[in-house]
């Protein structure tokens, strides 16, 4: 008879890395599942045994009443839920409905982020009067012709920003360079950001960008290409090295230590730029898949 022997625990590099960096966001595409679906995996994924890479579960302000319903049955003496909340159009609403649920719901469930579309520095400057101090607020800024003065804005408040990666069609995922750009600019602001969409997986990689049949393909950033891309720009790598870090396709390339990571055996984060990265840098990444991220760092013998 075979005994089959229990893998490794991961490298403390891999868990620094990793710990708590992915936000649950099954309601949105490409899954989009339902209420019930949604808060019954994100339970799952709690009690499993890389509950330490989850984050968030995320939601719009306007289901929370919905979400309610749904985990009634799943909250347990573990500790609250933390919650990441899609504001609505009227900011207001929005703080006032997350205090009350906060307050009547804190011990099982408590919205402590805020996810807040903002194309003006106004829209900023306006949400920030408003922010009650325990809730953290991530700003989806535009990336036109405003976007320094955004992105000053929220070094000078002392906000993070939020960047869209990816989507269900190809002109949803931004050019390397775009990312890089964006990255760049919130760290020489000191502004930590977290990033959303199209980073299921941890190498960059061409994939059905949907779960359907007939699915259009394209290329995916990785969430591995990305958190180690920002690790290096906080240290001021040039921005072609950069872009083909953001460009690597293969997984030998990336070779995780006791100690830190090495890229090319030639460029090396040592465990305390990690753990800087996660701390100032990218914080987290939404994603609508939370097993997807596991079973590709699992193949790749990471976990």
């Amino acid at each position: 008879m075979s005994v089959q022997t229990a893998a490794p625990p991961p490298k403390q590099s891999v868990r620094t890395l990793l710990a708590g960096i992915v936000d649950y966001a099954g309601l949105f595409p490409p899954t989009m599942a339902a209420m019930a679906d949604a808060v019954a995996n994100y339970a799952s994924y709690l009690a499993s045994e890389h509950s330490w890479m989850l984050g968030r579960f995320v939601v719009p302000v306007a289901r929370l009443n919905e979400f309610l319903e749904a985990a009634e049955e799943h909250f347990s003496d573990r500790g609250s839920w933390r919650l990441s909340v899609l504001a609505g159009e009227d900011i207001t609403t929005t703080i006032r409905d997350i205090k009350l649920f906060n307050a009547e719901n804190g011990s099982r469930a408590v919205c402590d982020s805020l996810e807040v579309k903002a194309s003006t520095v106004s829209k900023i400057e306006n949400t920030v009067a408003a922010l009650p101090e325990e809730l953290t607020a991530y700003f989806e800024i535009s990336t036109g012709e405003n976007f320094p003065e955004l992105v000053s804005t929220l070094s000078l408040k002392r906000q993070r920003a939020k960047i869209r990666t990816g989507g269900t069609d190809r002109e949803d995922f931004p050019a390397s360079r775009d990312v890089i750009r964006f990255v760049r600019t919130c760290m020489a602001a000191n502004v930590p950001f977290k990033a959303t969409a199209g980073l299921h997986h941890p190498i960059r990689c061409f994939r059905p960008l949907t779960y359907e049949p007939d699915a259009p393909r394209g290329t995916m950033h990785g969430f591995l290409n990305m958190l180690l891309m920002t690790g290096f720009a906080r240290e001021s790598y040039r921005v072609a090295l950069l872009e083909e870090l953001m460009e690597e396709e293969f997984d030998e390339a990336f070779a995780f230590r006791d100690n830190g990571v090495a890229w090319r055996n030639e460029h090396f984060l040592t465990a305390g730029h990690l753990d800087r990265l996660r701390r100032k840098g990218m914080i987290s990444f939404g994603s609508c898949s939370f097993t997807e991220p596991v079973e590709d760092l699992q193949g790749l013998g990471l976990l």
